[in-house]
């Protein structure tokens, strides 16, 4: 396995990054996750775009994407596999053990990761904890993810694959690494950005792609929504068959199959969306 690490590949048993690194010190950094089929990288243009838009959000140097891209195609071509998770980690670069940044600029990383597809259906929990829409990493796919861990392993535990979050005033937002669509009287709703959830990609694409609206939900539209469905880069559309303990159709809905079926040729077509 060879990964991408200060400006070339390098096996991983012999990267090394600073343990000063700010990225591990304190969480200043920031990442993309990017589908990669048969050797080819899904919707790279978006992903880099917000790869962009999270650093000018956390303050760091804008990442230069002809090199980015040049380290995804470097990766991909050094470990070939059929589904794969590419990663792109951005951090602050190696600092003091503080909250300032030090002079030596940021860190880049790019690895790849076999994975499968996943199931048609999944199973999701809703958590205690919320979402704060007004914080200052909102909208950011930042590496501070601790309170995803937390959550994602109570999901877990309660045999589902994702935790749902709802934010400070009662509104539904989105799950640890994932969106939530629902449908009502038969038309698709996610709730808005404002509502502190990432600008996922399969989001944006899904709601380009399905006519789905962007609506204020509270938490409780889960107890009646004919459907519940997911989307994130490695889910793509995956319907939700049980929320807590209220049971849904075992396998996709209507509604569901459709934009799942719509998604999948959409996506085919067009690996750069």
């Amino acid at each position: 396995m060879r990964i991408w690490l200060d400006g070339g590949l390098q096996d991983i048993e012999s990267a090394r990054v600073s343990v000063f690194d700010h990225g591990l010190t304190v969480g200043d950094g920031i990442f993309e996750t990017v589908k990669a089929v048969d050797g080819r990288p899904f919707a790279l243009t978006r992903h880099l775009d917000r790869l962009t838009r999270s650093a000018r959000g956390l303050g760091l140097p804008e990442p230069d994407h002809d090199e980015v891209r040049r380290a995804c195609a470097a990766v991909i071509e050094a470990n070939p596999m059929p589904l794969g998770r590419l990663r792109i980690t951005y951090t602050g670069g190696h600092g003091p053990l503080g909250s300032d940044r030090g002079e030596h600029g940021p860190t880049l990383v790019v690895a790849l990761g076999e994975t499968t597809r996943r199931p048609d259906a999944t199973a999701v929990i809703t958590v205690p904890w919320t979402r704060n829409e007004r914080g200052a990493l909102t909208g950011l796919k930042t590496t501070s993810y601790a309170e995803n861990v937390v959550a994602l392993a109570r999901a877990h535990q309660h045999g589902a694959s994702e935790a749902l979050f709802g934010n400070t005033v009662g509104q539904l937002c989105e799950g640890t690494g994932s969106n939530v669509f629902v449908v009502l009287d038969g038309e698709i709703h996610t709730p808005p950005l404002a509502s502190g959830c990432l600008a996922g990609i399969t989001r944006a694409l899904a709601i380009e792609w399905t006519d789905a609206k962007e609506t204020d939900l509270p938490l409780e539209v889960l107890e009646r929504a004919e459907e519940v469905f997911l989307t994130s880069t490695l889910r793509d559309v995956q319907a939700v068959h049980r929320v807590d303990e209220r049971e849904l159709p075992g396998s996709a809905g209507p509604v569901t199959a459709k934009a799942m079926r719509i998604f999948d040729e959409r996506s085919g077509d067009d690996l750069d969306p």
